[in-house]
């Protein structure tokens, strides 16, 4: 495309071109062209506001005459170029800034000129159309200005093509460069073109070039390597990303801070979080300052694995290495303390961040809306949706939609409509996820009826994009055996245009199951089949669960086997409907071999396929709850009983570690502190290691006994064993030696956890574990700080 713009007729005959140059000057040309030469020899000019006024209505004559005076000084003039084309109302536009060039040209200035060019190339190109202007200012003026076709201006062509995704088009500008005759290439053309082709995916074309470049004896540079690791890490091509980065190192390039963020950001998205902190480790050993990039997405993936304590530990290295936190650090540092319960300890974070200098966005809002919504603290979400609204900050339908959620879950749907309401009438867009909630949560209270109404609405309001909110209404339905009233939503689905999923017919097999229809369950799943939309786990899983209702086992297993011949892996929760049925059925040997069958699968037994198991071994008959865990059984259980299940498992080829969390979270949730603690101990000394929830539950049954001496004692021979308790465990002991006046044991087993969680830097995590720590009436303090929020906001503070 830029070929054949050359051949483009020259703009600079355009007739208001001319007017542009017949203009008188609104003042004394003269005597602004003085002041303007001295001023912008004073240090800081860009930022005076005289200077700012002088230039806005100069003509592109008088700014000629100033670069002129300058001549002596070539960056001062190029960069009195780029601000002036910026400030002056007179050469806002491309063909203002041609004319400029031309006058410059015609004084001699080749120079300043030449560099002008370059930057004004760059500078439009970033859609086809300035393209084309682009491709017609390289004519017109390059070519009558007497300049050659050098290797900048080519280049800079290659960068505005790029810009525009228009990589064809900079190959072939490439292409004539490197022919013969052209102008040459340099690595920085290599290095813009590899990045244009990454952009657009052409991975291995881009890879291609940068080998052509060292063959050719350019060298690539470190930004050449890192627009390769990026593109890499987009794809998540891990080992290619790492491999490049050897190569880089192997040919003397040293990686940057880029280079590494790019690295730490790909390993966080893929959950390694370990080595995405020993990457961050090896830039500070290589001498590099990471960037408030690499600490914010290093602070997210810590969050979001819920190790706060990590995360602050971060914030703690950054302020003492002079990286100044950002609204999104505090953000993030924010969001997860609300994952873990802590959503008024992320209000006094906030305020923090206002003391720094910062003041709180709309996703700062809607972070702390969302935590006390669902901590189900909705007077002090509303609270903060005011604090939000009194800041100038407008509340957007996320901050109503978690109100809504809230609400239904809490069986409130009349007051979650208020909400909605509030969405339509600032004229929001109506959030599906919202409207599907107030569904869920009409079907939760019994209103059948309204929600058959406002589906309805959704449907003539088009409304719905999705057959989701149909399968809720379903689900509803079925679970009441309403199956005439759910075949006529079947029907409004169909009429509405939306296909049924694997979801809709799951839900269907499963009403049919609960009405004991058997016969009409298994018909579906035939019917799935013939209209494409073949059953998936879930589907025959239902299907197993209603056999197994139904007594008919060898049914049950025959369609496990089917599943298998249809490449439908059966899951835990499969096995688990199966060994729970034989066990009612008094075949516990059965049901080991059916463990053992799942075990060899390499599925993890969850909670219920214990429960049973451990059932059988009592020989009683228990119902199920959905936290087998809090069984009654474990009042009723003896050490021998778990000892036995321990066996009988590690018999099957199993894992015990699941098990033994099973049995300690279950005899210590039951106030069996002693058999809890004889199993920890086996445990030990098998070498086994135990999860971090067996051990919370362990300390909190203690705290709840306000034993928290036991509770210290226990935490030090958990760590002893190598089991770690979570920071909530520790906190709740912290407390609890605080409030009982023991503050040296509490000040003890605050250094305590900072040492077990890992803490390279002890001094930067002090201060944070003592507010994570501190106790008192948070509530209060919370509403103080979206008061002084709120009074920030009327006094119009800026947002940094």
């Amino acid at each position: 495309m830029l070929l054949r713009a050359f051949r483009a007729q020259s703009i600079f005959h355009k007739p208001h071109f001319r007017a542009l140059q017949s203009l008188p000057p609104p003042f004394s040309a003269d005597d602004a062209v003085s002041d303007v030469s001295a001023l912008i020899k004073k240090p800081k000019w860009q930022s005076n506001t005289r200077l700012e006024a002088l230039v806005s209505h100069l003509s592109p004559k008088s700014i000629s005459r100033i670069i002129a005076a300058q001549s002596g000084d070539v960056p001062l003039c190029l960069t009195f170029f780029k601000w002036v084309c910026k400030k002056s109302t007179y050469c806002c536009d491309l063909d203002s800034r041609i004319q400029l060039l031309h006058m410059l040209a015609s004084d001699n200035l080749w120079g300043v000129t030449h560099k002008a060019l370059v930057f004004l190339i760059k500078e439009c190109c970033t859609s086809k159309e300035d393209i084309l202007k682009a491709a017609q200012m390289f004519v017109s003026t390059v070519l009558k200005l007497g300049f050659a076709l050098d290797v900048h201006l080519c280049t800079s062509l290659v960068l505005g093509n790029c810009r525009a995704r228009e990589v064809d088009e900079a190959l072939k500008v490439f292409d004539v460069m490197s022919g013969e005759g052209g102008c040459g290439v340099n690595s920085v053309t290599y290095t813009i073109l590899v990045h244009g082709l990454c952009e657009v995916g052409r991975l291995d074309e881009a890879c291609g070039l940068r080998e052509e470049m060292s063959e050719k004896g350019y060298r690539a540079s470190t930004r050449t390597y890192t627009v390769l690791i990026k593109a890499m890490c987009d794809q998540r091509l891990m080992d290619r990303a790492f491999g490049l980065m050897d190569e880089m190192v192997g040919e003397g390039c040293k990686p940057n801070v880029y280079t590494y963020t790019v690295l730490v950001d790909m390993l966080c998205r893929e959950g390694s979080i370990e080595e995405a902190n020993g990457m961050f480790r090896k830039m500070l050993r290589d001498g590099l300052s990471p960037n408030i990039v690499t600490y914010n997405v290093l602070i997210n993936c810590y969050c979001k694995d819920g190790r706060v304590v990590s995360a602050f530990e971060l914030l703690g290295l950054m302020e003492r290495r002079r990286c100044k936190p950002n609204i999104r650090t505090y953000n993030e540092l924010m969001e997860g303390l609300c994952n873990i319960g802590k959503s008024h300890k992320a209000v006094a974070l906030l305020r923090k961040a206002i003391d720094n200098g910062l003041f709180p966005n709309e996703v700062t809002f809607n972070i702390l809306i969302s935590g006390f919504c669902k901590a189900g603290q909705l007077s002090m979400a509303l609270k903060v949706l005011r604090s939000m609204s009194s800041s100038g900050v407008e509340p957007d339908q996320f901050s109503y939609t978690a109100f809504v959620d809230s609400l239904c879950k809490m069986g409130r749907p009349e007051q979650a409509c208020v909400f909605m309401g509030l969405v339509v009438k600032k004229g929001l867009p109506v959030d599906e996820v919202a409207l599907t909630a107030l569904i869920h949560g009409y079907c939760k209270a019994g209103r059948g009826r309204y929600v058959l109404m406002l589906l309805e609405r959704m449907v003539e309001d088009r409304c719905l994009t999705s057959p989701h909110a149909f399968n809720i209404v379903l689900d509803v339905l079925d679970k009441e055996v309403e199956l005439v009233r759910g075949n006529a939503v079947l029907g409004k689905m169909l009429k509405h245009g939306s296909a049924p999923s694997v979801v809709t017919y799951t839900l269907l097999v499963d009403g049919l199951c609960r009405a004991g229809d058997m016969a009409a369950a298994l018909r579906m799943l035939e019917l799935m089949k013939e209209a494409g939309c073949p059953p998936n786990v879930y589907t025959y899983t239902i299907a197993v669960n209603g056999l197994c209702q139904s007594r008919k086992l060898e049914d049950a297993e025959d369609l496990v086997v089917e599943m298998s011949r249809a490449a439908v892996s059966p899951n835990a929760i499969t096995y688990a409907l199966l060994i729970k049925s034989y066990v009612a059925a008094g075949c516990l040997d059965r049901a080991f071999e059916l463990f053992r069958t799942m075990f060899k699968a390499g599925l993890r037994p969850n909670n219920q396929t214990y429960t049973a198991l451990l059932s059988g071994i009592l020989d009683i008959e228990t119902a199920y709850s959905d936290d087998s865990s809090t069984h009654p059984l474990f009042m009723k259980i003896g050490i021998d009983h778990a000892l036995e299940l321990l066996r009988r498992i590690t018999e099957c080829g199993g894992d015990p570690c699941d098990a033994y969390a099973f049995l300690i979270t279950g005899l210590s949730r039951a106030g069996r502190i002693s058999e809890a603690g004889a199993l920890i101990q086996q445990m030990a000394s098998s070498g086994l290691a135990l999860s971090s929830g067996a051990c919370d539950s362990l300390i909190t049954c203690l705290c709840r006994r306000d034993e928290y001496g036991l509770a210290l004692a226990w935490i030090r021979r958990l760590v002893a064993y190598r089991h770690a308790p979570s920071l909530g465990s520790y906190g709740s002991v912290i407390l609890g030696l605080r409030r009982e006046g023991r503050i040296q044991e509490a000040e003890s087993l605050v250094y305590e956890l900072v040492r077990d969680a890992g803490v390279e830097d002890e001094i930067v995590i002090l201060p944070y574990i003592g507010f994570l720590m501190k106790g008192g009436d948070e509530s209060c303090y919370s509403l103080e700080i979206l008061d002084l929020v709120e009074q920030i906001g009327w006094k119009g503070s800026p947002i940094i």
